[in-house]
Parts: C-alpha cells; structure tokens; sequence
C-alpha cells in the first residue's frame, strides 16, 4: 500500500491526485477508517455524504468523519486539497459531516496559509517538523470548529428522508459483506423497501440498491487492485452468492470483467 493510501499515516493530497489512478476511488460510495476534510478552491461537482448528495464550487470546505459512506466528482477543473489525518488523530474534530461554504476572504486565506504550513513542514528535514505538523494539523481543527460555528445557522436541518437514508448507509457499511439486500435493510430499519428507495432517491437522486451495489463493488475494486486475493473469494467477501452473479454485477456497473479489471490495474 502506497503513502497514498496508507489510513495509518496523516497525509495532504492535491485532489486532482486522487483521481490519478481511478476516478471510482473518489466518485464511488465508501467510507474511510480516518476522519477526512476537503478544500476546494477551484471548479465544482456534487458530493454525496451519508446518501446526501449536495453541490460544491469553489471555497467550499468538507468535513467527513471517519466510517461515514461518500462520494464525489472531480472534474477536470477541480483543484483544491486534502487531508486525511489518520486512524490514530488526537486533532479534536467535529462528530458529524461539515460543508461549509466560506465566503469571508480572510477565513479562505487563513485556511490556505494552514495548509501551506502543513505541507511545507511535511517535507521538511529538520529537526522536530513532525511535532510541527501535529500542531499545524491542529490549527486546522481549530479553524474548522469556528468555521462550523459560523456557520451553523445556514445548516439545513436533517429532515425524516436524510435522517433515514442517513441510518440506511450507516446499517449498509456494517452489513454490505453479509450479503443482505435492501429488502433486509429496509426491513431493519423498520420501513418498506419501497419507501426507503424513495428517499433514496429524493436526497440523492439515486436508489437503495444503486447505492448498495455500488459499494460492494467499490470494495471488490479495492481489493481487485490492491491485493492478490482469488476473484471468486473476492466476490463471496462482499456478500454474492456466487461467482458467476459477482461477474455479472460488476461488468454491469465498470464494463470490466473482475479479472480484467485487475489486469488493467
């Protein structure tokens, strides 16, 4: 595993790089073992966050806690940065997803003069530029959690279709290897499988099994191009009854067989 990718280790990444080897590594339904923020300071996409799909443009700010499902364009004209500050982070952070929309020209450069020290002392030798990195990657915590209180009264309050949808990812990436389907899902929720697509469909324009499908398929990529494991153990792993159903189910949404995929890769 790449420095990359490495969720043990705080990174910051130019996000048109995450899209360098796949742009399924971003734009697919997944979640991170580390708490993740985003800045974007050109061009603009949607993002999806807890089944929630939203606009972004430029100075927008992105907070997405660690195991929470999301996804998002990148565009050719999408520039901006992004830090992953690791498993072990004792940053203080929000509990919940943040999109702020910062419009102050001074917030924007704060934020940039930040980021600039991080990576500078990042890539520094000399002495005690680590113990430096840990205190500019609190200042980041900091300016976030002033940010999020400024901007607290435009926060849309969750209505009853983002807080089930919300439920319905969370219950989804514990469960999504288990092989349960959405008919299961909604049943544990307490709602029919019908209702629960609507609301799927009303916060981000997609349905249940879209979404369902989608990450188990984004997991079967990960593991197709970052380990060795047998693509028949790969497709069991997350939740498909048999190989041939497994094949057929990822050709329909990458237009790869899995060992082609992997080829590819």
């Amino acid at each position: 595993m790449s420095a990359l990718q490495d969720p043990s280790q705080m990174r910051l990444v130019a996000i048109p790089r995450l899209a360098a080897a796949g742009r399924w590594r971003v734009e697919a339904m997944r979640t991170l073992s580390e708490p993740c923020f985003l800045w974007f300071t050109k061009g603009q996409g949607r993002i999806t966050i807890a089944g929630v799909t939203r606009g972004y443009t430029a100075h927008n700010a992105i907070y997405i806690p660690a195991g929470v499902m999301h996804g998002f364009e990148v565009g050719p004209q999408v520039f901006g940065s992004a830090v992953f500050f690791g498993r072990d982070t004792s940053v203080t952070l929000p509990d919940q997803p943040q999109h702020l929309r910062i419009r102050e020209v001074h917030a924007q450069q704060e934020l940039n003069v930040v980021l600039d020290c991080i990576q500078r002392e990042m890539d520094s030798t000399t002495p005690a530029h680590d113990r430096a990195t840990r205190h500019y990657l609190g200042l980041l915590g900091v300016w976030l959690e002033r940010q999020t209180v400024r901007a607290a009264p435009e926060t849309l309050r969750p209505d009853a279709a983002r807080r089930l949808v919300a439920r319905y990812t969370a219950l989804m990436e514990r469960e999504f290897r288990t092989g349960m389907g959405v008919g299961d899902l909604a049943t544990a929720l307490g709602v029919t499988t019908t209702h629960l697509t609507r609301c799927c469909r009303e916060t981000c324009g997609r349905s249940a099994i879209e979404l369902l499908q989608d990450r188990r398929i984004f997991e079967a990529r990960r593991l197709l191009s970052e380990t060795d494991i047998a693509v028949g153990r790969i497709g069991e792993s997350i939740g498909f009854t048999s190989p041939a159903y497994f094949t057929r189910a990822f050709a329909h949404l990458t237009g790869l067989s899995p060992s082609a995929f992997r080829r590819a890769q």
